[in-house]
């Protein structure tokens, strides 16, 4: 997916209207709220594999994969950024395979907010199987079945790279910084990029929207518990809300080669900046801040691990032996 990574649109060209302060100024917002998102995302990542509770529960295994994919992919994201901030170059193998690894995990969210919605649909529609049908073993399967199909997605593009004379190259060093839309070697490339892409957003988005139609009749039923309806209703929302927010990242490249049409290279370098954090950056730490405050389970003991496991005096935390 072309927007597995910023592109940096004329950036060479860009980076010589800018001093080495600016760059170093912007590096450095863009860097520390990126290190402050990963700390929380780490935080949360840990603290599911802290007690029984969370490992050992459908949902939260499935939370876990989530965040485990958003933080890979925004720390690939940060890492690509200063590279071509710092005007380095990559050989097509080393792009080829981090662009890979970007891409295998930006496909793993929406897939996983599919799962994580299906989740819900059962235990509102179908309570008294959710304990049959949403087990341990069916969901490590369709975690698997997840990650087995963008690993496809990812084979798929390494062999319509193949396509590319490397052969009839001097040597295999990128002219250009390293990005996803970079390593779109040929037209048969972007085609595949942009259906993909296309495909996989409406699919996920038909999905989600129509677990929580079904959930809404589900709680219109008498028969129905209407907290459980009413609260998974608007978790369900709150995966659609996190749905298009993944959604948004793809329009990143069109927006910016309109941007850099109408503006100058130096507004257009701030603005890009300002894009990247709020496309790429803050959404993948807002799963870890909504679930972790949302989530009465978890935000205690989210709490305190963010505190560095020291007892607040404002807010009574009762921690017990962790596990694991």
């Amino acid at each position: 997916m072309s927007d597995a990574n910023p592109s940096l649109i004329n950036v060479t060209s860009v980076q010589q209207y800018q001093g080495a302060l600016e760059r170093a100024l912007f590096s450095t917002l863009t860097t520390l709220p990126c290190c402050v998102f990963l700390f929380i995302n780490g935080t949360m990542l840990f603290t599911l594999r802290s007690k029984a509770v969370f490992y050992e529960t459908s949902r939260y295994i499935l939370l876990f994969n989530l965040l485990f994919a958003d933080t890979v992919q925004m720390a690939l994201s940060q890492l690509l950024y200063i590279m071509a901030v710092c005007r380095i170059t990559l050989t097509y193998p080393l792009c080829g395979a981090l662009t890979s690894l970007a891409n295998l995990t930006t496909v793993i969210s929406p897939l996983t907010l599919v799962l994580m919605s299906l989740e819900r649909y059962v235990a509102v529609c179908y309570p008294l199987r959710h304990a049959t049908i949403i087990t341990m073993r069916n969901t490590a399967v369709a975690i698997v079945l997840a990650w087995a199909f963008s690993s496809l997605n990812i084979l798929i593009r390494v062999f319509l790279m193949l396509e590319f004379p490397f052969e009839e190259m001097p040597n295999l060093q990128m002219k250009d910084f390293c990005s996803s839309v970079a390593m779109l070697l040929g037209s048969m490339s972007d085609q595949f990029d942009q259906s993909f892409t296309c495909f996989l957003f409406v699919s996920s988005g038909l999905a989600v929207i129509s677990t929580y139609i079904r959930v809404i009749i589900a709680a219109r039923a008498a028969s129905t518990d209407k907290a459980i309806a009413h609260k998974a209703r608007n978790t369900l929302l709150l995966h659609l809300f996190q749905l298009g927010l993944s959604l948004s990242s793809t329009i990143y490249n069109p927006l910016l080669i309109a941007l850099s049409r109408i503006l100058t290279r130096i507004v257009f370098m701030r603005i890009q900046n300002v894009l990247y954090v709020c496309i790429f950056i803050f959404p993948r730490c807002l799963s870890s801040l909504i679930y972790g405050i949302r989530d009465q389970s978890i935000r205690p003991v989210l709490v305190y691990n963010l505190c560095c496991r020291l007892k607040l005096s404002v807010i009574p935390v009762s921690i017990g032996p962790t596990v694991g």
